[in-house]
Formats: structure tokens, C-alpha cells, sequence
């Protein structure tokens, strides 16, 4: 049997390498399609005892298109690349999180 090794493991997707920006767009088109409501977060570390990130802007209510959601991430990229950024797609009808993955971990 194999073991993965130890190394730090974050969200949905962590056990992949890291995305490229066209399996993020991929990502994100699926949070529209689904009529979830995509917002952009971004965190010092990633902690998994650290809940609350903050939010990047308010959620995107009104986006139409993957490419608006992919400005802003990278809007928030250029404005912290020190940091974790993730996308995260809300469900309006259960009032809750339904996913969430990181776009940009930083050079440490």
C-alpha cells in the first residue's frame, strides 16, 4: 500500500497539482452553471483552524462570465501576491458554502 506523502493539504483539489488558469476557468464556469454565487477570498496563511478569510470585494451577484471572475482573481493576485487566494461558490437557496479551491498559493 502506498501513502501519500506529508505535506500540507488545503481544500477541494489539493491532492492535485496545482491548477492551471484554464482548469480555474473550467472551475469557475461550473460554479456559474450551477447558479452558485462565486466570490474571491484571500488569507495571510492557510490554516486549517483559520475559518474566515477575507473577502475580496463583495461576491460576485451579478457575474455573467467565467472571464469576470478570472479579472478579479487576478485584480486580487496583483494586489496580494503574498497571500492565499481561493475561489469559493456560494448556494443562495441553502445559505451556504458549497466549495471552495485555491487559485494562488504564494513563493515561500
Amino acid at each position: 500500500m502506498q501513502t501519500l506523502p506529508k505535506q500540507r493539504r488545503f481544500e477541494t483539489l489539493s491532492y492535485l497539482p496545482a491548477l492551471t488558469d484554464s482548469q480555474i476557468a473550467k472551475q469557475v464556469q461550473y460554479i456559474l452553471n450551477q447558479g452558485y454565487i462565486p466570490a474571491i477570498e484571500f488569507n495571510e496563511t492557510s490554516d486549517p483552524t483559520e475559518a474566515y478569510w477575507t473577502l475580496w470585494k463583495l461576491p460576485l451577484f451579478g457575474a455573467g462570465s467565467t472571464q469576470e471572475v478570472l479579472n478579479e482573481v487576478q485584480s486580487c493576485r496583483s494586489q496580494y501576491p503574498n497571500n492565499y487566494i481561493r475561489v469559493v461558490g456560494f448556494d443562495n437557496i441553502k445559505q451556504c458554502q458549497i466549495l471552495s479551491f485555491i487559485v494562488h498559493k504564494p513563493n515561500r
